[in-house]
């Protein structure tokens, strides 16, 4: 039995801490701002980043919004975060935010190497492909713009266990529309977020779990999905929720996938289907007067391996050591909560 503890986090634009791609990895100037945090110096945003990772003290990170390359990504685990770290980028052409793993290997707690790397460049169930999003007989063509991560950790003394790190088209929408090109972008964000989820459940997860090379491999399904529980305005009019699509369907109970953060909710909310309590990002609506909305679109998943719960005590970081806030203490770090599960294989 090992016990490992998993962090997904969206980190916000690593990619602006570090120079050009034509240079070998290296870290802007401290005093540069980031261009997508213009309230913050590249220092201030690593320290604080860092400060986060330290206090939770991971074991293991699925780092949402990576650098472009494993070295800048390796740069600055070994250089601002505590311990001795493995890491892998998941590379996509053309992005500049890419999902990434990093593995502490310093406290015995994996083998070596720690982790298998599947690089989804080269597998055809994440390549472009066609859906019908809604239900007019035309199939339209989507692609996963952040390839998803692919890895399979090997903790020492415990099972193997998978992990699809992902990071779903955002529905946001940041500015102020007239209505009809506000729907019009909104529907379209969230078919794009459905076909994305549709794919990963027929074209990857219902395969894994009905495989006999891969069913009795543990799966973890992370990241930033960009999708809560239920239907909002738009999902109504497709008849789908993102994270709903990935977790599976009430119809084949044995393909579905539970939701750790879910497993957390009292016995009345969970009964009330009440998510009220839970928030992993928070964001402003320009077209309500700017008012503070708080939403659940981080999330970990994991299959029924059939030995009760392994992926457990989940948490969403927002109070820090001495009980301050998560963004009063480490204002520069990131505009999404991290996620902590305790993995027991």
């Amino acid at each position: 039995m090992s016990e490992i503890k998993l962090v997904v986090w969206n980190m916000e634009w690593m990619n602006d801490l570090f120079g050009s791609n034509d240079l070998p990895p290296a870290f802007k100037a401290d005093q540069d701002t980031p261009f997508h945090t213009p309230g913050s110096t590249v220092k201030e945003r690593r320290m604080d980043l860092a400060g986060i990772l330290n206090e939770i003290a991971a074991d293991l990170v699925v780092v949402v919004e990576g650098p472009n390359r494993t070295g800048e990504l390796e740069l600055f685990f070994t250089h601002d975060v505590e311990g001795d770290w493995e890491v892998q980028v998941q590379y996509s052409k053309g992005q500049s935010q890419n999902v990434g793993i990093a593995v502490r290997v310093d406290q015995n707690k994996f083998v070596d190497p720690p982790f298998k790397f599947f690089d989804t460049n080269n597998l055809p169930e994440f390549d472009p492909f066609l859906v019908d999003t809604d239900d007019d007989e035309i199939q339209e063509n989507y692609k996963f713009e952040r390839r998803p991560l692919y890895i399979e950790a090997d903790p020492m003394g415990g099972e193997k266990f998978r992990i699809l790190g992902l990071h779903l088209k955002s529905k946001g929408i940041f500015k102020a529309f007239e209505w009809s090109k506000w729907w019009q972008m909104a529907d379209a964000n969230r078919r794009k977020i459905l076909a994305q989820a549709t794919q990963l459940r027929l074209g990857f997860i219902e395969p894994y779990l009905s495989s006999a090379e891969t069913m009795n491999i543990p799966l973890i399904v992370c990241g930033d999905i960009n999708d809560g529980p239920g239907l909002d305005a738009s999902e109504k009019r497709l008849y789908g929720s993102g994270i709903e699509r990935l977790m599976g369907t009430v119809w084949n109970p044995g393909m579905c996938l539970r939701n750790a953060l879910f497993d957390t909710l009292s016995d009345d909310d969970r009964s009330d289907l009440d998510f009220s309590s839970l928030s992993t990002t928070s964001f402003k609506d320009p077209i309500m007067n700017n008012v503070w909305h708080r939403v659940w679109i981080d999330h970990v998943l994991y299959s029924d391996k059939g030995s009760g719960i392994w992926v457990k005590d989940a948490k969403i970081w927002v109070d820090m050591e001495g009980g301050k806030r998560i963004w009063e203490k480490y204002k520069h770090a990131s505009d999404h909560f991290p996620v902590e599960v305790t993995v027991s294989t």
